[in-house]
């Protein structure tokens, strides 16, 4: 049976939406308008390397089993889907177009997969004892959320790393490290049904007898997908500097053992809230693959482009640290450097 899936945002949404697309599945990627008319007209193109190839491959969605469409946010038409994902950066969906197609959204009760950094408010009500209602801060707009029913709402971990290639079109996305998305599993029966048929059917794709990486993997504990969260903050928000934003890999690396200690901070933190140690991922392999990581972080090259909002996932793990009496000096300061830097990008009035 053919899922029908819409997908906010069609950067690192497209990655998602070849994999469905190949698998057999139907998806419209919600845009500008302008790059909705290219992929419209021309489609879109993921390069990723399959295991044992020197050289990527791209895979274009014009011929794949799937029909791709993409429309503008206005444009949507919420019952024609079975299944959301949640693809662009949280400021984004403080935007006025974005928000009004989330209440349509959440009214028409579809199940929502996040691969966003940032978890939506939500999900986070799934974790027990966790008192959300402290960490609106570290949202943009954290009403945006209000009408969803946790249930209906699952975090899928974004471990591939992929992005828009400098000076090519706006439909074609570069995969620098195949890894699976991780996903937690959803409260709600029927939407954990479609996402089990998902995981197989993307599964069993090949591309010329090739297995074809960057699988969905489904989780019972809620807390797998928030292994991420040791990443951002020992790697992507360290990413961002007062001066020139520097690699993955030059932030991991320049003080290793600062970088563990920062990982073992939050991996430690995620524990409290209930996660098993079989739901992270240790140092040393999240060490090994920093090494490939020679870009900064998306967040860095935001601030680097002059935005003025970006993903807050240090603010949210500074806050949850913070109610159960903890911090962690480290982290503070990249909370520090990041609200300088975000201030300088849009300064406050005077």
């Amino acid at each position: 049976m053919a899922f029908n899936f819409l997908i906010l945002g069609a950067s690192y949404g497209s990655l998602l939406g070849t994999k469905l697309l190949m698998a057999g599945h139907n998806v419209t990627l919600v845009c500008r308008r302008q790059t909705a008319d290219l992929i419209n007209a021309e489609g879109t193109v993921v390069r990723i390397k399959l295991k044992d190839e020197k050289e990527h491959r791209a895979i274009r969605s014009i011929g794949l089993s799937g029909r791709l469409t993409a429309c503008a946010p206005k444009d949507i038409t919420v019952a024609d889907y079975d299944m959301v994902g949640l693809a662009m950066q949280e400021p984004q969906y403080a935007h006025h177009a974005i928000h009004t197609a989330l209440i349509r959204i959440a009214e028409e009760r579809l199940p929502c997969l996040s691969i966003m950094n940032m978890p939506p408010l939500p999900f986070l009500k799934r974790i027990p004892g966790l008192d959300t209602g402290k960490l609106g801060a570290s949202y943009t707009d954290p009403i945006v959320w209000d009408r969803f029913e946790p249930s209906l709402m699952t975090l899928c971990s974004p471990d591939p790393q992929a992005f828009r290639p400098p000076g090519e079109p706006a439909n074609v996305l570069h995969v620098g490290l195949p890894t699976n998305f991780k996903a937690a599993r959803f409260a709600d029966a029927k939407a954990e049904g479609i996402l089990r048929q998902i995981e197989k059917d993307i599964d069993a794709v090949r591309l010329d007898g090739h297995d074809v990486p960057v699988k969905l993997r489904i989780y019972d504990s809620i807390f797998v997908p928030l292994a991420k969260w040791s990443m951002l903050l020992t790697g992507n928000y360290r990413c961002i500097t007062r001066g020139e934003p520097r690699s993955i890999r030059d932030a991991v690396y320049g003080d290793l053992a600062k970088s563990e200690s920062i990982y073992n901070f939050v991996t430690d933190l995620t524990q409290r809230l209930g996660a098993d140690p079989a739901d992270g991922v240790p140092f040393d392999k999240y060490a090994k693959a920093a090494e490939s990581l020679i870009r900064p972080s998306s967040v860095a090259r935001s601030i680097a482009a002059g935005a003025p909002f970006i993903e807050r996932v240090d603010i949210l793990v500074q806050l949850i640290a913070q109610s159960y009496g903890l911090s962690n000096p480290e982290i503070d300061e990249v909370v520090r450097i990041v609200d300088d830097r975000l201030e300088t990008n849009d300064p406050l009035p005077a």
